[in-house]
């Protein structure tokens, strides 16, 4: 399997990348933050410094087929993703090859907005956003978190830990992605 990467840039927002990177190291996905600035330390929104495991450079032969692309909200982080030209054409590339794409907040309409293919796909994302990706075919839907297809997306920061499951319980079997809910105290039924 290829990897599974977590894509920071600075104005990210913390809970939307450290929920799912939580969730799946619980589960025992090998996960790493990645940071598309060229520097390994990624400040958030919220100006709390992160050492990346990785930078963008050192991945992006290893996004295709397999694995998962995660890319938290945070302004302006969703902005700065949106606009890495070699991150837009990966995650293209990814996603032509079957692997998996989550997004949270504004990444919904703001990166995954330039993918091909999301006709008729259930999609969430933070109020404001949602016009991009109506625009490309896809339906807009109020709820937490949202599978559909080879897409994972969640609605806001407040529903970052619904996202974190939905990308465990794509990455992982029952058993593990029920043992993580139950770790956090939390109804998986």
């Amino acid at each position: 399997m290829k990897g599974n990467y977590i894509f920071l840039a600075d104005g990210f927002e913390d809970i939307e990348a450290l929920a799912v990177n939580d969730a799946l190291r619980r589960a025992g996905v090998d996960v790493k933050l990645v940071s598309v600035s060229g520097d390994w330390s990624v400040e958030s929104s919220h100006g709390v410094c992160l050492q990346a495991d990785a930078l963008l450079e050192e991945v992006l032969d290893d996004c295709g087929e397999g694995g998962i692309m995660i890319f938290p909200g945070g302004m302006p982080g969703s902005k700065t993703l949106a606009g890495c030209a070699a991150l837009v054409e990966a995650m293209k590339r990814h996603h032509a090859q079957g692997g998996l794409l989550a997004a949270i907040c504004a990444a919904p309409g703001l990166v995954l907005s330039q993918l091909d293919g999301i006709e008729g796909l259930e999609i969430t994302c933070f109020n404001g956003f949602e016009q991009a990706l109506i625009d490309k075919g896809a339906k807009f839907v109020k709820r937490p978190a949202v599978r559909s297809g080879q897409i994972i997306t969640g609605r806001s920061a407040g529903y970052a830990v619904d996202f974190a499951l939905c990308v465990t319980q794509a990455l992982c079997d029952e058993e593990s992605y029920r043992k993580v809910a139950a770790g956090m105290v939390l109804d998986c039924d």
